[in-house]
């Protein structure tokens, strides 16, 4: 390239990988908002850690198959559409949960009418499911369009260290919506009915706890403050929806620029190019074994990432008795200090020290990840709070090297023509990984307490090393095959 040419193609490669951060990052407002309300749902409402584990599993599993899905329509369309059409909707939808508790009172009036006998409860969690469950359909237009645009722009010697960058955005985008929703809008946005000793009533008995306990009076404090968890964060993702419409570019030919790995190709265009095009997503995707070895590692990996993502605040107030503010301090740490760094650190390493091979990189993750959750699981409660974060926040720092990578390593393996089905396999895999991390996890907390909990997320990283060891010898990527090939 031109020197100008360059300079123009820095230019857009910077600021497409800092749109899409922003923009993925704002899926995250309207998807992990829900960890910080659980809490408050099962204080106001009495919803049970099962019936939440729930939540998150359907949510996980149809987010799996539409990553899939839209994987599959990405690699076909503008991914700047998808993207931004995707987040618009979940903006909507989570408006429509943060009023499920008025549109399920509307419903109950409705079924009375008709001589139909429903609970509240009942129709509010049903609710909520299914709107929860539309969410995660939604959320899967997230992923495929940033994987595509990226492979684009980015040349695959240089991916493992930009696209770490560019994963910073899960733990950006987790990490602020853990500071609005547990520091600003549930300590003041709530109905204050602490006064009211039917209120507190009702919140010791969902909570199960003495109607005298500090948790109590702190719930009662924030009541209903979770509607707002939904709301605005909502707000937020609308503007970014737009914002994405008119900053993101596809690939370097839509502004005039060469292609940063071989000529862009229509795919598309006449029957044989339909069929070239299939005959190469199965073999360099559904026929490649190491696809599904990165799919299986990506299960047990996200497992451990759920456990104290969407847990976070549930398991350390309970089992650390950590205030709700101090757990949500805690989950930001593991986010924007542990998660950040070993993402950046992660991606270096895989490109400087082990030669663009990424399931190298992960393997010495997943060890790190099991010694610290053993250091956090037998860290007494008493011990100071620097002391138990610490640990906490190490697992962070050794997950999200796997939780980048793999999905690097797959967009390599299947090539930037594939890169984004290749995604979606690891998609479904990882996000079927709720029914262990979502009422699994729920079920085995509330029957055989965190304990058990704390083993089920230690097998998982145990699994999810030894899974990675069998493809030890695999080459960093599949551009060099698929040059012989064709």
């Amino acid at each position: 390239m031109a020197t100008k040419t360059t300079r123009t193609f820095n230019y857009w490669q910077v600021r497409t990988i800092v749109v899409t951060m922003i923009g993925y990052a704002l899926f995250y407002f309207v998807r992990k908002n829900f960890s910080i309300a659980m809490p408050g749902l099962t204080a106001d409402f009495g919803i049970s850690k099962v019936q939440l584990g729930l939540f998150l599993t359907l949510n996980g599993v149809i987010y799996g198959l539409s990553r899939f899905v839209n994987g599959i329509i990405t690699d076909r369309n503008s991914a700047r559409k998808v993207m931004s059409i995707g987040l618009f909707l979940c903006a909507v939808v989570n408006i429509m949960f943060g009023y499920s508790d008025s549109i399920a009172g509307w419903i109950l009036l409705m079924a009375e009418r008709m001589g139909v006998e429903l609970t509240f409860t009942t129709v509010l969690v049903y609710f909520m499911g299914i709107v929860w469950v539309i969410n995660g359909y939604l959320q899967g237009m997230g992923v495929p369009p940033c994987t595509k645009t990226l492979t684009q722009w980015i040349p695959p010697k240089e991916l493992a260290t930009k696209m770490s960058v560019w994963n910073m955005s899960h733990s950006i985008g987790a990490g602020l919506v853990f500071a609005l929703c547990g520091w600003f809008i549930m300590p003041h946005m709530g109905v204050n009915m602490s006064a009211d000793p039917e209120t507190v009533s009702s919140i010791a008995a969902n909570l199960g706890l003495s109607i005298t306990d500090p948790k109590v009076l702190e719930f009662a404090e924030h009541y209903f403050a979770w509607r707002w968890c939904f709301i605005i964060p909502a707000v937020i993702a609308l503007f970014g929806a737009v914002g994405l419409w008119i900053m993101l570019k596809d690939s370097p030919s839509d502004v005039g620029l060469p292609e940063v790995v071989g000529k862009k190709k229509a795919i598309v265009l006449t029957p044989e190019e339909s069929a070239e095009y299939k005959a190469f997503v199965r073999k360099k995707v559904f026929g490649n074994r190491l696809i599904w070895t990165l799919a299986i590692t990506n299960f047990f990996v996200y497992v451990v990432r759920f456990a104290a993502l969407d847990w976070g605040p549930t398991l350390l107030t309970e089992s650390k008795n950590l205030s709700l503010a101090m757990a949500t301090t805690f989950c930001i740490v593991f986010e924007f200090v542990g998660g950040n760094i070993g993402m950046v650190v992660a991606g270096w390493a895989t490109d400087h020290l082990f030669k663009s091979k990424a399931h190298h990189t992960c393997v010495f993750c997943l060890i790190g990840t099991m010694l610290s959750i053993a250091a956090f699981w037998f860290i007494p409660v008493t011990a100071p709070w620097w002391l138990l974060m610490l640990p906490f926040t190490f697992i962070g720092f050794f997950i999200y090297g796997p939780q980048a990578l793999l999905g690097i390593a797959a967009a390599n393996q299947a090539t930037n023509r594939a890169a984004a089905t290749a995604n979606g396999i690891l998609g479904i895999f990882g996000y079927a990984s709720t029914i262990v991390s979502g009422v699994g996890f729920g079920f085995v907390a509330q029957h055989y307490g965190w304990n058990a909990a704390y083993i089920t997320i230690f097998v998982m990283a145990i699994l999810g090393m030894l899974t990675l060891l069998t493809m030890w010898n695999a080459k960093a990527d599949g551009y060099e095959t698929s040059a012989k090939e064709s």
